[in-house]
């Protein structure tokens, strides 16, 4: 058998087909149930696989260990991450929060308790995720937490009082409205340090290091903002759509029990291929042309032997 390249995911990234099978291997919930045996031996795989060790194992048994080591330990540093902020408890954990987000969003305590509960979660998973390369301080992880769970409740107690008048769906909609600011504040000021001050890392085609630039990180964090936003439409727009239709037809006074899991099944259902699809939206090795960077960062480059008129680097999640 010839030797398979596993620092490079297995599917052509460069379509959207092959960049949503990666991720639905990345966010696939199944992961979490392996044992700490099951993720030892995955981790003896991958590394003596990379050692250019023999093993006899099949190409799918190889990709299915780098899978489950990918799921669970970090790509820099090779620690096992925490489990509920591994990218395999997304959707466990986002369905259970935004069902509830979306059943309890009528009185204050409650908007301010599960907000707070959801910026808690996504600190915790931008802690597990950091870079190796650009950590974040535990300041910059405190400001960002602070300022988007601020943010979040500013826009769902602000807009639930101004909805008070208005058909009851608009009302159901307000925690969707609170999520998309909290990520609008929170993703740029977790990577603040990338777009004011080192910038993103540039390479060729060849992965040459090419220079550094801050336009090429503020791009990225559109993307993974734009991508983090769209990734809850489905999951906080379709349910209060068959809620305020159930609420109409009279179920939900006659079962009020059903509301909260009725809809954290609901989430479960859309975040599992909505997280996947929209991870997938832009390519992780994104491209910039050199002439949209900093006027030093193409000078820089084109006076290089054989420069390239676009260069590449990595987004982000």
């Amino acid at each position: 058998m010839s030797r398979i390249n596993i620092d490079e995911p297995r599917w052509d990234q460069n379509t959207y087909v092959g960049r949503a099978k990666h991720f639905f291997t990345i966010t696939n919930p199944l992961n979490l149930l392996c044992t700490p045996t099951e993720l030892e031996r995955a981790k003896s795989v991958v590394t003596s696989y990379r050692k250019g060790e023999a093993l006899n194992l099949s190409e799918d048994d190889i990709w299915k260990a780098k899978s489950i080591y990918d799921s669970a330990f970090h790509p820099d540093t090779g620690e096992k991450m925490m489990l509920i902020g591994r990218m395999s408890a997304q959707v466990p954990m986002n369905m259970t929060i935004t069902g509830c987000m979306l059943t309890f969003y009528k009185t204050t305590p409650a908007v301010v308790f599960w907000q707070w509960i959801n910026q808690s979660f996504n600190a915790i998973v931008n802690y597990t995720n950091r870079s190796g390369d650009s950590p974040i301080s535990v300041k910059q992880l405190g400001t960002s937490y602070v300022l988007a769970t601020g943010g979040a409740l500013v826009t769902a107690l602000g807009l639930n009082s101004l909805v008070k008048s208005m058909p009851p769906l608009i009302g159901r909609l307000v925690p969707f409205s609170a999520v998309a600011a909290a990520n609008c504040v929170n993703i740029p000021l977790m990577r603040m340090k990338e777009w004011r001050e080192m910038g993103v890392v540039l390479l060729d085609q060849d992965n040459n290091i090419m220079g550094n630039s801050k336009k090429a990180a503020r791009q990225g964090v559109a993307m993974v903002t734009l991508s983090r936003i769209l990734m809850a439409v489905p999951s906080c727009v379709l349910p209060p759509i068959v809620m305020n239709i159930l609420e109409k037809r009279g179920t939900l006074r006659r079962m009020p029990w059903i509301s909260a899991p009725l809809q954290v099944i609901m989430c479960g259902v859309c975040l599992t291929f909505a997280t996947p699809a929209c991870c997938a939206l832009f390519p992780q090795k994104s491209s910039i042309a050199v002439s949209s960077l900093e006027p030093e960062v193409q000078d820089k480059i084109r006076q290089l032997p054989n420069a390239p008129e676009t260069v590449y680097y990595n987004k982000g999640l």
